[in-house]
């Protein structure tokens, strides 16, 4: 339960039936009411801009409607609850401490049911995350995008949403003919044909292609020794696509990522889509033939200062119009995403969001246009945009792979700092910030390491449950019947306060697509169990367990089991497993 919406109804529907003894407008807007946490934990559990929301329509001072609005706030909170002004007419809340106490009751007996409201209802999501290039293994580069478009849709599914998960394959470019040319360089070196070093030139270097080559040769013998490009090209490529997505669907598998789909360019180009939408945009006046000026101060890829047929961008708010063909009359990179995005329409989706990293910045207002062009305004488009990771060790910058021969593939991560660490990592700032993820760091045991910190909170937990086992065989049916009024100290409050804003904080990461909000989170949770552990080791009095008072062991023994439970549940979130022992 989200006490703060529970709370805000309350609060409306109060407001809504005194409004006429106060002689206040009786169609008085309230969509603006907020009710937050304040900054500084002394203010208050809660802060609500209502008198100042009321003053403009009611046309009084907000300190006057405050002082008129806390006798009504006061019949909507339990008793013994403090309010009081703050600032320019904003109103502070402070709860009493059977509160938080009967809270924490609430959270046990819910147990996993215990969360964020699910408001999505069943509503279909959309989002296209990861898309790589399949000419090779998945770099480092990969693994922000795959964690942050994964876990928003978990963010989504945890608060209702029916969320497809797709991957967007760019197999119809120059670069896999690019990746099908050094297959076949490999296959006639195995053979022992002497290829000097020059014909590498450009091709990709890795040993992954002499990988493909080797599989190549066993499946097909010399069928392709001494043919001409043209007899083998088309074949090489289909093959070398194939083996490059086997790899890249387990290296996502491996950093816990199960796509729902996978979705290939080529497949939509040959299916003839991007003509269907082209179709289209020319029946509503969309498209045209003409030359546009480069932007002053952009760089726009696929450039021609040459008659092209030409996207009306501008018509649906974006800065110039967009070519969909080349003056060679071949598709601009543009008109396959407009034929896919179409695509993900015609399936049933009209919620879609893409993860893009900040390069590709310059595409984000000319497929939006093209979103709203497609469906006459039907379907909404998000773009969620990553920034890089610096992946450094020990302060320096890594760059090369023991494998890959020219970068740092995701498989080297997994395998130097493990799944749960990349997932965490790559969370724990905003997408759109820069991380700096240095190896050392993500490994060390301190609590500087968030994810060390949040793990070591979850472990000491069930150390301390499993000595209570030893004292107590009974105590997990025990905490169910503790007396929680026994929780008196500041820092107990504290825990349960902040257990208390589990519902609310994925329901925020969920509504700002803001996962990173669960990271933060759940250090808070760790970094007030840990509080409240070193208390303990200063005062036997709050020590979680008295073996000559088993009745407010019960009670802190239903409080580290909650905590337990609400930092399992986070992880579950974010595909981490909590860990019962640290090494």
């Amino acid at each position: 339960m989200n006490f703060f919406n529970h709370f805000y109804s309350l609060i409306k529907k109060a407001i809504l039936e005194n409004a006429q003894d106060l002689a206040w407008p009786s169609d008085l807007d309230l969509s603006k009411l907020t009710l937050e946490a304040p900054k500084d934990p002394s203010h208050g559990d809660i802060s609500t801009n209502a008198a100042l929301v009321l003053a403009k329509q009611i046309g009084q001072k907000s300190l006057v409607i405050a002082e008129n609005l806390i006798p009504v706030l006061q019949s909507v909170f339990p008793k013994g609850t403090d309010i009081s002004l703050a600032g320019p007419g904003f109103i502070n809340i402070k709860l009493p401490m059977f509160f938080w106490q009967e809270h924490l009751a609430l959270i046990l007996a819910q147990g996993n049911a215990y969360g964020p409201e699910a408001f999505g209802r069943a509503q279909k999501v959309h989002i296209e995350f990861v898309s790589p290039n399949p000419t090779g293994p998945m770099h480092t580069g990969h693994s922000r995008n795959a964690v942050v478009g994964d876990t928003i849709a978990s963010v989504l599914e945890a608060v209702g949403y029916d969320v497809h998960r797709e991957c967007y394959i760019n197999d119809a470019g120059g670069q896999v003919n690019i990746l099908a040319r050094s297959v076949h360089l490999r296959y006639q070196q195995l053979f022992g044909v002497d290829i000097p070093e020059s014909a590498f030139e450009g091709l990709y270097p890795g040993e992954y292609v002499i990988d493909m080559a080797q599989k190549l040769m066993d499946e097909k013998g010399d069928a392709y020794l001494d043919q001409p490009e043209s007899a083998w090209l088309e074949t090489i490529r289909i093959f070398s696509v194939a083996e490059a997505m086997k790899g890249i669907k387990r290296d996502l598998e491996d950093l816990g990522v199960m796509m729902d789909t996978y979705t290939s360019e080529a497949a939509i180009a040959k299916a003839g889509k991007i003509d269907k939408v082209l179709a289209l945009l020319e029946a509503q006046g969309d498209v045209y033939v003409g030359t546009i000026d480069a932007p002053k101060g952009l760089v726009v890829e696929d450039f021609e200062a040459k008659p092209q047929t030409l996207f009306r961008s501008t018509k649906y708010g974006d800065t110039i119009d967009r070519p969909l063909k080349k003056s060679d009359g071949s598709w601009s990179y543009f008109a396959p995403d407009i034929a896919y995005h179409f695509d993900k329409v015609q399936r049933g989706y009209k919620d879609l969001i893409d993860v893009l990293g900040v390069d590709h910045i310059g595409y984000f207002s000319r497929i939006t246009a093209a979103v709203k062009a497609i469906t006459k305004g039907g379907a909404t488009l998000q773009i969620c945009n990553y920034n890089v990771v610096n992946f450094l060790e020990n302060g320096v910058p890594v760059k090369m792979s023991k494998r890959a021969g020219t970068f740092l593939s995701l498989q080297d991560l997994l395998e130097k700092v493990g799944r749960d660490v990349v997932r965490f990592m790559m969370l724990t700032r905003h997408h759109n910030s820069v991380i700096d993820f240095d190896f050392a760091k993500a490994l060390e045991q301190s609590k500087d390491n968030p994810i060390f910190y949040v793990q070591y909170a979850h472990a000491r937990i069930c150390s301390v449950m499993r000595h209570a086992q030893t004292l107590w065989p009974d105590f997990e049916k025990n905490i169910a019947k503790a007396d929680l009024s026994s929780l008196k100290d500041s820092a107990e409050l504290d825990l349960i306060k902040i257990l208390a804003h589990y519902p609310k904080t994925v329901e925020v990461a969920a509504k700002l697509r803001e996962p990173h909000r669960l990271a933060y989170y759940l250090y808070d949770v760790a970094s007030c169990f840990h509080g409240l552990w070193n208390k303990g080791k200063e005062n036997a009095q709050l020590r979680f367990i008295d073996d000559t008072n088993e009745g407010e062991s019960m009670a802190r023994l239903a409080l580290l089991k909650a905590t337990q439970q609400i930092i399992a549940a986070t992880l579950k979130i974010y595909k981490i497993e909590p860990v019962q022992e640290m090494r």
